[in-house]
């Protein structure tokens, strides 16, 4: 039998983790379009970035972030019910400090037990208040912002090293896999040949 036979696998494992790796370098590489023998090569992220930043947008604007959501969340009773001691300490101390100092005489005829009443009032209504002028903000903040727009831009903006590093970061364990996976099948595809080669001999 002929020693060099027994190479085959390893050639063919070879072969399979060069190609592989070489596919995953070509993602990102060549970062500018070059023309080799009349082809033109250009790795797939740069030359599609600008759709991958826009599907991006998309997903972030409509799957992603809700506006809707936020306020929600913000406008929950138990969220407006947290934020209400930290308002009472404010008001407390406008009725008491800076409401005299702005009518020093209206403060010579209101006493603690006025001063209470009028926080009372003050806060209850604010608790009633603050849902609506979130709500409001909200709505006026969702016109304002454009997250389809400024998503596609930023990503749009990337340089093409930075969108590498990003998603190397993400995926390597899996590019990793996809070049072992390459050298593994070329090596069981080697074996093959080895025994189709033995048995037509």
């Amino acid at each position: 039998m002929n020693i060099w036979i027994l190479l085959i696998p390893f050639i063919s494992a070879f072969i399979g983790w060069f190609t592989n790796w070489i596919a995953i370098k070509m993602l990102f590489h060549p970062k500018e379009p070059k023309k080799i023998l009349g082809l033109t090569f250009h790795g797939i992220f740069p030359k599609r970035q600008r759709q991958f930043a826009e599907k991006l947008g998309i997903l972030v604007s409509t799957e992603l972030i809700s506006f809707k959501e936020i306020e929600e969340k913000i406008v929950n009773p138990e969220n407006i019910k947290k934020i209400m001691p930290l308002v009472e300490i404010r008001v407390d101390e406008f009725l008491r400090s800076k409401l005299g100092e702005a009518f020093p005489m209206i403060s010579m005829f209101i006493g603690e037990n006025t001063i209470n009443k009028l926080k009372d009032v003050f806060m209850t209504e604010l608790e009633t208040i603050f849902p609506e002028l979130i709500g409001s903000y909200m709505k006026d903040l969702e016109s304002q912002l454009d997250l389809n727009k400024i998503v596609t831009e930023k990503v749009y903006g990337f340089s093409s090293d930075k969108m590498e590093t990003i998603l190397n970061q993400i995926m390597s364990k899996e590019f990793r896999f996809v070049e072992v996976i390459g050298g593994v099948l070329g090596f069981i595809i080697g074996i093959f040949q080895v025994i189709l080669t033995m048995l037509t001999q």
